[in-house]
């Protein structure tokens, strides 16, 4: 794995790749298992693709990505990738989406367990109430992520 840390005007985030695909997006300052690169080309395109969405001027990503977790943690993050810029869906829409409707609970589990932030959008993942709710990070963060996107 190569990660490198980088700045943006939400604070430092750790990116990591294994191979050509990203595997992990984090808010804040991780070591991780693997080579330290800051000037690794594909990390440093990923760091410039966040900071263009962070300005406004960017709504979609064109990266790879390495999808972990269990068959239902995937399925969940699948239908996460779905959402459209600018738009949002409740667990309960998610889960139901995946074909178990009773599973909101288990969907904010695997939402939370999302190890690509941003680039899984989990932060369009709202309550069905409309209220922001958990977001692993913060909700100032989840705020702001929904905010640039209106």
């Amino acid at each position: 794995m190569v990660y490198g840390i980088f700045s943006t005007i939400l604070g430092n985030i750790t990116i990591a790749r294994n191979g050509q695909k990203i595997c992990y997006l984090q808010f804040g300052t991780e070591e991780l298992k693997g080579t330290l690169d800051i000037n690794d080309s594909i990390l440093k395109d990923v760091h410039q693709q966040i900071m263009e969405y962070l300005e406004q001027k960017r709504k979609e990503f064109q990266v790879d990505l390495e999808i972990s977790g269990s068959d239902f943690e995937r399925k969940v993050y699948e239908a996460v990738l779905s959402i459209p810029y600018g738009r949002t869906k409740s667990y309960k829409e998610i889960a139901s989406r995946i074909g178990n409707s009773n599973a909101s609970i288990a969907v904010g589990g695997a939402v939370g367990r999302n190890k690509i932030l941003v680039l899984i959008p989990c932060h369009r993942v709202i309550g069905s109430n409309g209220n922001l709710t958990g977001y692993a990070k913060g909700l100032d963060k989840k705020k702001f992520l929904l905010e640039i996107e209106k």
